[in-house]
């Protein structure tokens, strides 16, 4: 867990413990508590609408409550190659489960698994993302909103590669420029959260067994154009956090004053225990005013 620095250097004067402790106290206090759930891959087998909803109460027992939920995605255990009846009965389950079990805000991420590519389909009207979106009432991919003094921004990294048959993560050119203007246009002050579903950096594509001489990083297993992004948050300090999730496993890389942070699935080896040494669970992050944050994993 991120510790904080509780004194403050001003004016090159250390303040005494007398005058600061009312301060110190109230900056301690985290302005927002977010849950980081994503790879539930929900469906009616495994038990997983029971464990899904037991995941669900599991977060709303936390003190100090939990604020926010982020969703990043897989909400539907596949929708890739499936037929529209299947479909429909994954999603009614997922949106179901979320009305009656949940009463806390959620922003939503898209993951590949929520996206129709199946070819036999691309003249559907739903073919694509506009099914997942219309599901989750989102009118873009991608977004941004404010919520206690941090800015958030929902990244859609899945696309289909240069075959049209499978996907990569990466941004895309529109998509890209779309979030050089937002970070332009969010002050200096203001924290900025990302939240990808496909991890923009991460150590776990080395987590391979049998490896003789080399790894294979797909670019389905992380960003395609991770250094563009990370060129482009190099510009903007105030970007303090990037959550991910795709992988099934946990991992924490910082770098360049940004933690890019990897948590593991809800769903955890897809309903059938854990993905590798990763239990299934979700993300508790306290944020606070100055930027910085405090963050753990949850098993439920």
């Amino acid at each position: 867990m991120q510790r904080r620095t509780a004194l403050r250097n001003i004016g090159g004067l250390l303040l005494l413990p007398s005058i600061s402790t009312a301060v110190t106290v109230a900056e301690q206090k985290p302005v927002l508590r977010v849950a980081h759930i994503t790879d539930i891959h929900l469906k009616n087998d495994f038990g997983a609408p029971q464990k899904f909803s037991k995941c669900l109460h599991h977060l709303q027992q936390h003190s100090p409550k939990v604020n926010l939920v982020l969703n990043g995605g897989d909400m539907v255990f596949d929708m890739n190659k499936e037929n529209i009846s299947t479909i429909n009965d994954q999603w009614k389950l997922f949106m179901d489960t979320v009305k009656n079990e949940s009463n806390i805000q959620t922003q939503y991420c898209l993951g590949n698994h929520d996206i129709w590519w199946n070819e036999n389909s691309k003249s559907d009207a739903f073919y694509g993302k506009k099914y997942a979106m219309d599901k989750l009432q989102l009118a873009k991919p991608y977004y941004s909103f404010l919520k206690a003094g941090w800015k958030f921004i929902v990244l859609d990294s899945t696309h289909l590669d240069i075959d049209n048959t499978w996907y990569i993560g990466k941004l895309g050119e529109e998509q890209f420029n779309w979030l050089s203007e937002e970070l332009k246009a969010t002050p200096k002050e203001t924290p900025v959260l990302v939240m990808s579903h496909i991890p923009i950096l991460t150590a776990l594509l080395m987590i391979e067994d049998d490896i003789v001489n080399k790894w294979t990083m797909l670019g389905g297993d992380m960003h395609t154009d991770t250094a563009k992004i990370i060129n482009l948050f190099y510009q903007h300090p105030n970007v303090k956090l990037c959550l991910s999730g795709h992988l099934h496993m946990r991992d924490k890389v910082v770098y360049n004053g940004v933690t890019y942070l990897c948590n593991g699935a809800v769903s955890g080896a897809w309903w059938k225990g854990n993905r590798r040494e990763t239990a299934p669970g979700y993300g508790l992050i306290d944020l606070f005013a100055d930027g910085t944050f405090e963050e753990s994993y949850v098993n439920y």
